[in-house]
């Protein structure tokens, strides 16, 4: 499928309401957005695979083009996912790109892994570090990485407001998975007030939490 051959095809599949509604979940109006839903975008990338490098060489002229770079990509095998992995990286420059972009050969290395998420998460990237938060997110909230993703978060820069959020969402998850571990790392107030505060917030709104649990968070608010 060339270019010209996919623009057709997403064109037919686009929604005008959908385009609206990503534009403002996105907060950028002038986005080139086709409006095609997120699951028919992760069905036709799969129908990419074997010729993942053609579709890397399309504009990125429209979103829903570059989405469908990452999802293809984030399907391949570590090896191949890690040699197209920068490229990927520097493709994202909203939120909703860097969330899609989970690949699940990094559950089954994850050690290995480490040097990618210490290389994004130190560059001064907005989405870069993002993508390092939440890829922690997705495949390390375990008892055994909470230092390491403590680590991350007090290093991770929170002025950016997507880095902020990640940070806050990813302790979040800690609270709900391991409490009083959370706890103990919101008592050291090492996050700034604005980042504690809003993962504070995020964990109260699980309903995994206990009302016990949440009255507790509360009174850690600072």
């Amino acid at each position: 499928m060339n270019y010209e051959q996919l623009l057709c095809e997403l064109k037919g599949l686009a929604k005008g309401s959908y385009s609206d509604f990503l534009k403002k979940n996105l907060a950028k109006p002038d986005a080139n957005v086709l409006g095609v839903s997120v699951p028919l975008l992760r069905k036709l990338a799969k129908q990419f695979k074997g010729s993942e490098d053609e579709l890397m060489s399309f504009p990125d002229e429209y979103f829903e083009v570059t989405f469908l770079k990452l999802t293809a990509v984030s399907n391949m095998p570590y090896d191949e996912f890690i040699s197209r992995l920068d490229r990927c990286v520097k493709l994202m420059d909203n939120w909703a790109l860097c969330d899609c972009f989970k690949a699940k050969c990094i559950a089954t290395h994850r050690e290995e892994f480490f040097p990618y998420i210490e290389k994004y998460l130190s560059e001064p990237h907005e989405f870069s570090q993002r993508f390092a938060l939440t890829t922690l997110l997705s495949f390390y909230v375990e008892e055994g990485y909470l230092d390491y993703i403590f680590s991350c978060c007090a290093r991770a820069d929170t002025s950016y407001y997507y880095v902020h959020m990640a940070v806050a969402w990813l302790i979040a998850e800690v609270l709900v998975k391991f409490y009083n571990k959370g706890v103990g790392f919101l008592n050291k107030e090492i996050l700034t007030v604005k980042t504690h505060n809003k993962a504070i917030q995020k964990a109260k709104e699980s309903y995994r939490l206990t009302p016990e649990q949440k009255i507790n968070l509360n009174n850690l608010k600072r």
